[in-house]
């Protein structure tokens, strides 16, 4: 049963809500946060003791400031009671998990490493929560939460921030004041001093005091429970107010040294074991503590003092975490290294290595090749798991306790590169400054390839904080070091320089691409026909302002994929910026065929990692080809997953998409905000951004705000950007309802060359609509109707009512009205299926206006429109037969949540069944 609290009314309530919606199969994360002492453990008792009496199943872990850079190790110890349930995952999830707990070897090349192998570390988190909480609910409890390992932290927190109808509730309780840890995305709830008569309350119950000392405990505890209870037991320099100006924490540390102190010296050491060592395991604590010269009958003064309890005879869990921080920061130096010795040797039997290696560099004090090598040896084990910022304090290390200089400069290289896959630019651009000053200061020619490696990741942290240019200064520096010699290395550093110029201007792009042309070719690399490729394209992409396109361009698209995968690519990381050239001229189809096998192939392997740039490239396709449903499904889940992973380039990219979504039904508030949002997250959405907002303001008539809109776009620097090139036709839409012609005339030709060069029926179809609305009436009527034929060479539905809108319009303007009732009905009809309502209501008045009777209403775009992102993604996959199970593994949700989802769809569709939806869809 769960103990008295005193003033804490409001928490009790909240955590009781979460307890009772878990009951229900709604699950909940919490953070408790507050100063140390302020009832932060004591909240979590309460629910421990309400869930354990009410058939939830409890688990729980503390966070241990020695054990913060060990990868991992919160979690392993949060859900050692589960890894049973381990076989019963979906096959990426179950290997990251197995990975980050050292059960399985380390993953292949391309296969669950860096950022996104975090992620999927979090959705298997997630899915073993569920697992645990199936037959009946889970309270997952974690104290002292800032003092978890990164890798813990994140995957927990990604957990968190997908729970949905699981049953599941999880608390993290973390001190106010200790570093920065932070919980994006899950409420918060701050506990605050015990008003004066409940902390009169608990003082009473917990000590016979008299009034003159209760008066000053009062003052000297500022409502801090765990102050009220343990200053009255303190030493009397402390009761007496002589402690002076020193913080409470520093006064409950004290009085905890107090209680320590008066235990006899064995007991101490047995105490300092059990706080250095995370697992409070039991029997490694007194094999530890024999070392240290003390025994199992030594406990017994700590257990009878109140300061340690002993749970299933199995593992020591200190009172409260400040007193296991009391008991590390009273110790003496030597015997906190004494006591990092003993417990090394004592996990030597247990074939620990990880956690007996970072105990032994906690013991260093100076040079030690034997254990910079173990060290190294750990962190490449490390970052095999998906321990990325472990591995980099343990490279790091490592560097420190190497005597010789070229090994120090070899492992902090690894370190920034370590750091960078965690996905920490800044602390990577560090360490890789002070390897390359080390490489300065060395006798004798420096190592190219080493130099190249760390400037590398210089360029890419400079990249991911928006500075374009320097990133690509740095890059090509970057690929000069290595050309001769490394041939490969260079080819990668190059096509990441071109991510960069991409963003500048036409000159960089070029300048990267005759950079990317003068690598030698080496047909058994993979990089070589991708770089033929994207030399190609961009080369058609850069030409003169003519439609001239005598041959292809480029090799067809899978034939060069086909090529990349033979020479060893690793898929399908390796094809993503292959993937997003080819949007460069135009090629959609091939788009979506090529990113629809990537994600695939990413979701199987679990490279999560390169899940939102993928995601992104397919939602452009599937929007472009006539597919806005599925293109708004998948924009929505690579946002989410660029924002657990912490990509705010894709965030941006996202947002400014899902932006222009809303542009095209009309969602002015929903454009805004996406706008919003997409350029606070990043420069990289500027383009889809402005086209966007563009296309919104023509939607809603206001032609003068989409040219000035637009103008900057498409003649600026970035007018060669996929957004820009495709706003052209608007541009020159706006310009012409102004009748400002002159203004549109210069995109138009560009628009005209491009479209000749990449060869794609839609884009000469809309060079052709561009040419009819700046052409005299002669012209204008061929150019039309010789758009409208090119339009039913490939499904475009966007595009071709857009055109037969403006044909309808210019017949009418033509007294036509007969003849441009036609194409009014379709570009109405097609309209209304695209729920883009401001153009069907700009259809719908034009075909009123030709007098043909009562212009049709508009009509509901179907039941999928009243499915969410979410839910049409789900029903898709369940409408091709597969499992609950098998969706949740794909979209990296629980099953229960994909059984909710389904659940809450077929109401809205109208059927009773998963074997209904076929029809339906």
């Amino acid at each position: 049963m769960p103990s008295q609290l005193y003033g804490r009314e409001d928490e009790q309530a909240a955590v009781d809500a979460l307890l009772a919606d878990a009951r229900q199969g709604r699950s909940g994360a919490l953070v408790l946060r507050g100063e140390p002492g302020i009832g932060k453990t004591a909240l979590l008792d309460h629910a421990a003791g309400t869930a354990a009496g009410s058939g939830f199943r409890v688990i729980r872990a503390t966070g241990v400031q020695y054990e913060a850079e060990l990868p991992f190790a919160g979690l392993s110890l949060l859900l050692a009671p589960a890894l049973d349930r381990l076989p019963g995952l979906p096959a990426p999830q179950r290997r990251s998990l197995e990975r980050a707990f050292g059960l399985a070897e380390d993953p292949g090349p391309g296969q669950g490493s860096g950022p996104g192998d975090r992620l999927l570390a979090g959705l298997a988190v997630l899915s073993l929560l569920a697992e645990l909480a199936e037959p009946q609910p889970l309270l997952c409890l974690v104290d002292d939460a800032q003092w978890l390992d990164r890798e813990s932290t994140e995957a927990l927190l990604l957990a968190a921030r997908r729970l949905q109808a699981e049953g599941v509730v999880l608390l993290l309780a973390a001190r106010e004041g200790e570093g920065s840890w932070a919980a994006p995305g899950l409420p918060e709830l701050r506990l605050s001093a015990l008003a004066g008569p409940a902390a009169e309350a608990l003082l009473a119950a917990t000590t016979a005091l008299g009034p003159p000392e209760r008066r000053r405990i009062l003052a000297e505890a500022h409502g801090n429970p765990l102050a009220l209870i343990e200053l009255p037991a303190a030493p009397g320099r402390v009761a007496d107010g002589s402690s002076g100006g020193m913080a409470l924490t520093g006064r409950l540390q004290l009085a905890y040294h107090g209680q320590v102190t008066r235990l006899p010296a064995a007991t101490q050491s047995l105490l300092l074991v059990a706080a250095a060592e995370e697992t409070g395991e039991l029997d490694l604590v007194l094999r530890a503590g024999a070392l240290l010269g003390a025994a199992a009958e030594d406990l017994r003064a700590a257990e009878e003092a109140g300061l340690v309890q002993v749970e299933d005879g199995a593992r020591i869990r200190f009172r409260h975490p400040l007193l296991r921080s009391a008991v590390q920061q009273r110790a003496p130096l030597a015997l906190r290294l004494a006591t990092h010795r003993a417990l090394a040797e004592a996990l030597t039997a247990d074939g620990e290595d990880r956690r007996r290696i970072w105990h032994l560099a906690q013991a260093a004090t100076g040079p030690d090749e034997r254990l910079a090598a173990e060290l190294e040896r750990g962190a490449e084990h490390a970052a095999g798991r998906g321990g990325h910022a472990g591995a980099a304090a343990a490279y790091e290390r490592a560097a420190r306790l190497s005597p010789a200089a070229a090994d120090a400069t070899r492992r902090h290289a690894h370190a920034a590169e370590a750091a960078m896959e965690g996905g920490e630019p800044d602390r990577a651009a560090v360490l890789a400054e002070q390897a390359l000053r080390r490489i300065a200061a060395e006798p004798g020619p420096p190592d190219r390839l080493t130099q190249a490696q760390l400037l590398f990741v210089q360029g890419i942290a400079r990249f991911w904080h928006g500075d374009h240019q320097g990133a690509l200064d740095l890059l090509l520096r970057t690929a000069d070091l290595v050309t001769d010699t490394a041939p490969q290395h260079s080819a990668r550093v190059l096509i990441q320089a071109f991510h960069a110029a991409w963003y500048l201007g036409e000159q960089q792009v070029g300048l990267v691409r005759d950079r990317l042309a003068a690598l030698a070719p080496a047909p058994e690399q993979w990089s070589t026909p991708l770089v033929r490729y994207l030399v190609a394209v961009t080369g058609a992409l850069l030409g003169p302002d003519d439609d001239a396109a005598p041959q292809p361009v480029a090799e067809p698209v899978a034939e060069v994929a086909a090529q990349a995968r033979a020479a060893g690519a690793a898929v399908p990381v390796d094809l993503g910026t292959f993937c997003g050239a080819t949007l460069i001229l135009g090629d959609d189809t091939e788009t979506v065929r090529l990113a629809g096998e990537l994600v695939a192939e990413a979701r199987a392997v679990g490279a999560v990692g390169a899940l939102p740039t993928l995601l992104f490239f397919l939602a452009e396709g599937e929007l472009f080809t006539g597919q806005p449903a599925d293109a708004l499904a998948h924009a929505t889940e690579s946002l989410r997953l660029a924002e657990d992973i912490g990509q705010p380039q894709w965030a941006s990219q996202m947002h400014s998409f899902l932006g222009y979504l809303a542009a095209v039904v009309g969602d002015e508030q929903l454009t805004r905000g996406s706008a919003e949002r997409a350029l606070a997250a990043g420069l990289a959405g500027r383009p889809w951004t402005q086209w966007a907002l563009g296309l919104l303001d023509l939607g809603q008539g206001r032609a003068e705000e989409c040219l000035s809109r637009l103008e900057p776009l498409v003649h600026g620097p970035q007018r060669h950007h996929v957004a820009a090139l495709r706003a052209v036709p608007d541009l020159v839409e706006a310009a012409v309802r102004l009748r400002r012609p002159e203004r549109a005339e210069t995109a138009s030709g560009y628009f005209r060359g491009w479209a000749g060069r990449g060869g794609q029926p839609w884009a000469a179809a809309l060079a052709l609509r561009c040419e009819a609305l700046l052409s005299t009436d002669a012209a204008a009527e061929a150019a039309f109707l010789a758009a409208l034929k090119l339009h039913g060479e490939q499904h475009r539905p966007w595009d071709r009512a857009r055109t037969e809108l403006l044909y309808g319009e210019w017949l009418r303007r033509e007294r036509r009205t007969a003849e441009a009732r036609t194409p009014l009905r379709a570009a109405l009809d097609a309209f209304q299926q695209l729920g883009a309502a401001p153009w069907a209501e700009r259809a719908r008045t034009e075909l009123g206006a030709t007098g043909g009777g009562a212009p049709a209403r508009e009509r509901p775009a179907g039941a999928l429109a009243l499915l969410t992102p979410q839910e049409s993604q789900i029903v898709r996959l369940a409408a091709q037969g597969l499992s609950n199970r098998d969706i949740a593994a794909q979209l990296f949700l629980s099953s229960r949540t994909v059984g909710y989802h389904l659940y809450k769809a077929y109401p809205k569709l109208g059927v009773a069944s998963r074997g209904e939806l076929a029809d339906v869809l």
